[in-house]
């Protein structure tokens, strides 16, 4: 079924809001902070629609909704293709030489996403940096999930070498269920041509990351390194 114009207002403001904030958001809280133009039942009875349709829900009662995996596809399939853009004209001035130089462009991204990122200059060659950035994200605070990003972490060369052949070249935006990393994960990479060596960059975060900031920077990267 496809989205009304005002059912996708509603999802798209409630997914930037969350992305934002990690917190369930209520119809009330919509209508009082952005100007949708509705009023709080409208947004309301919205809601309970994108509920219905699989693109929001409720994680315990009388909380606000927060988005599903279906909502974020929707979000990047539907609204980030045509809307890229670079704005990190002045972050990064290396001249890309060797491995190292690969590496300290790594660590910017890092600080700059707030996700974890790993470099793959081929299929057993990996570095990655910023893993701190994934223990503190508010939804992985419980043991259980820090136990299983521990285990993704150790297990990252193989989870890439086993991968590495099924991305395509060019930008690759795996969420949550296409995610060979975990299913409670989202990956934002881009698959390159250096030099003639094939190389995979990419961010690591949850499924709420900042897709419209993440492919920005790799956009960037791809265009700063004249990578193919």
């Amino acid at each position: 079924m496809e989205l009304s114009p005002r059912q996708e207002l509603i999802l798209l403001t409630i997914i930037k809001e969350y992305i934002k904030t990690a917190q369930p958001i209520s119809s009330g809280f919509l209508v009082e902070k952005y100007d949708l133009g509705i009023s709080s039942a409208t947004a309301r009875n919205e809601m309970v629609e994108l509920e219905e349709l699989g693109y929001i829900f409720q994680p315990y009662t009388s909380a606000g909704r927060i988005p599903t995996e279906k909502s974020y596809k929707y979000y990047v399939n539907n609204c980030l293709k045509n809307n890229k853009q670079t704005t990190f004209k002045n972050l990064i001035d290396i001249s890309i030489k060797s491995e190292n130089d690969f590496k300290k462009v790594a660590k910017i991204m890092a600080d700059v996403s707030k996700n974890a990122v790993f470099w793959a200059f081929h299929k057993n060659n990996l570095y990655y940096t910023g893993v701190s950035n994934l223990f503190i994200q508010p939804e992985f605070k419980t043991n259980d999930v820090v136990c299983d990003i521990s285990v993704i972490i150790d297990r990252m060369e193989e989870i890439i070498a086993n991968s590495f052949d099924k991305f395509i070249i060019g930008e690759n935006i795996l969420i949550g269920s296409d995610n060979p990393f975990g299913d409670f994960l989202s990956t934002v990479l881009l698959k390159y041509k250096h030099n003639n060596q094939i190389g995979v960059v990419g961010l690591l975060g949850p499924i709420r990351m900042d897709y419209e900031k993440n492919i920005s920077l790799l956009s960037f990267i791809k265009n700063k390194l004249e990578i193919k």
